[in-house]
């Protein structure tokens, strides 16, 4: 194929996702060229939406969490304000934080936004929970606290300062959810109820980082969360709109198919795939590892400590999600929840091994946009949207023969599991329907075995030390940096912006450090 050459660019961004629209934008922000390139016709990556008859529906945002009101703005909100998008977005307030159900009859209960409000629900649930609980959310303020610290620093964290304010953040990094909520005496009952969040993060609270839960945790309860009127793709678009003011490119339909580089840490440009050449030093990576050095980057250039480091990794949850449109609203249907976690049981190991195969997973996170929008479908309809992990490849094993069947088998017994739970009657309601399988992540997103969570974030994998790793994992080949949720944050919508975030002003330091 013949190839040819266009202007050079200061910084190409491969992939146009959440964490890859906010890289660019901080890179042009910092004065410097980017061009982002992206494989489909439309921004966002999951962050989009898909019309099925008279309904709209959401891809993969549930909720955004860390987001806040105007007057009281989370990390996420002025991370927006601070990237020019916040007021291009119209937003609306999810009215609860969730409600846990678990098909044992052990718990069904709604939990709100609100610290105060939470720990006074939680003790109404279970008595004597109180003392435990507000010491979780004290402890919550200082993970949230250190972290931003960190961030605001681009990671380059001094120790000393840590340690004088941060004693509890470092007493509590190497332990797991459950260690902590044990070293505090709370119930059980009531740590059963406060770990519902965990599929949101794919990893059992007994080997998840508390660190990282309880970041998540403190950003939900005190921020509350948010989502656009017009779904995440309002977001996409807001953010691509942003990227062209500050005089940014995106090519759409423009797959990157090779980093060319001499050697490592010698980026010279990108290729597409009708030889399209385009010239560059550095480059941010939205997509995993896993593509870039073992498709993307030139042969020569891929060292073997690269390719240990990558392949030491774990995949995440693999993703199954079932939409529907239904005739009869969400008050007719007697669907009262924006947000259900449905669960077999409250034990999170247990329920974590139970979702390595498609026959024993029965869970399901799943939400009724009109609770937060009413608008949001045609009067007197109403949209669900359902979504399980996998934590193995074992949809892998589904043959070409039995795919459909397959997607069939696991969207009906969603159906008939909240049906189930909820004694909310569904079935004969249903007008459209679409299921995205593993197989269709794949497809969509080039991720590796349909994988929506990135890599596994347990053990020494886990957020603070992918943290406490950046500068280090960045000189595996200089010049290149990741963004999204295969990057340092790891996945959700959330992380996969402040990992943009913090790769394009990386990238802008990199780039004055040349300059000087």
């Amino acid at each position: 194929m013949e190839k040819h050459s266009t202007k050079a660019y200061d910084v190409v961004v491969i992939g146009a996702g959440n964490g890859g629209l906010a890289a660019a934008i901080r890179v042009l922000q910092g004065g410097f060229s980017c061009l982002v390139l992206e494989k489909h016709n439309l921004p966002g990556g999951f962050a989009t939406s898909f019309k099925r008859g008279r309904f709209e529906f959401e891809a993969s945002l549930h909720e955004l969490n860390d987001f806040g009101s105007p007057e009281e703005p989370g990390d996420i909100r002025t991370l927006f304000r601070d990237l020019g998008v916040e007021d291009k977005i119209d937003w609306i307030r999810i009215p609860e934080a969730y409600h846990l159900i678990t098909t044992d009859k052990q718990y069904d209960c709604v939990m709100p936004f609100g610290v105060e409000a939470f720990i006074q629900k939680m003790e109404e649930y279970v008595p004597g929970s109180r003392k435990s609980m507000t010491e979780f959310f004290q402890l919550c303020n200082e993970v949230r606290d250190a972290q931003t610290y960190s961030s605001s620093v681009n990671g380059n964290t001094d120790a000393a300062y840590m340690k004088k304010n941060f004693p509890n953040f470092i007493k509590a990094g190497s332990y797991s959810v459950n260690q902590v909520l044990d070293a505090l005496k709370m119930p059980a009952r009531a740590k059963d109820i406060l770990n519902a969040y965990w599929c949101y993060l794919g990893v059992d609270c007994d080997r998840m980082s508390f660190l990282h839960y309880g970041s998540m945790v403190i950003r939900y309860i005190t921020r509350d969360a948010w989502m656009p009127k017009m779904r995440s793709h309002e977001i996409s678009l807001a953010l691509d709109t942003r990227i062209r003011e500050l005089g940014g490119q995106i090519w759409y339909n423009s797959p990157a198919v090779k980093i060319h580089a001499k050697g490592p840490g010698t980026i010279t440009g990108v290729e597409l795939s009708d030889g399209t050449f385009i010239p560059t030093r550095h480059v941010i990576a939205n997509c995993s590892p896993h593509l870039v050095f073992g498709k993307l980057l030139q042969d020569q250039a891929v060292s073997e400590k690269m390719v240990r480091a990558t392949n030491a990794r774990t995949f995440s949850g693999r993703g199954f999600s079932l939409f529907l449109g239904l005739n009869k609203s969400a008050q007719e249907l007697g669907i009262k929840s924006h947000n259900y976690f449905i669960y077999d049981t409250a034990d999170t190991a247990k329920q974590y091994d139970l979702m390595r195969r498609v026959d024993t997973n029965h869970v399901q996170a799943t939400v009724c946009l009109n609770n937060a929008y009413p608008g949001c479908s045609p009067q007197g309809t109403c949209m669900m949207y359902f979504t399980t992990m996998f934590m193995s490849d074992d949809w892998g094993g589904v043959s070409e023969t039995e795919y459909f069947q397959a997607k069939d088998r696991v969207a009906a017994d969603m159906i008939r599991v909240f049906q189930r739970e909820t004694g909310c009657q569904i079935q004969d309601a249903i007008e459209e329907i679409a299921v995205a399988s593993p197989t269709t992540y794949a497809r969509y997103c080039g991720h590796p075995q349909g994988v929506i969570y990135g890599y596994e974030t347990a053990q020494w994998d886990s957020l603070m030390p992918r943290m406490m790793m950046m500068n280090e994992d960045a000189q595996l080949f200089p010049g290149l940096r990741f963004a999204g949720g295969w990057a340092m944050r790891s996945s959700g919508y959330s992380s996969a912006y402040v990992s943009g975030d913090l790769s394009g002003r990386q990238t802008v330091g990199d780039l004055k450090k040349e300059a000087r």
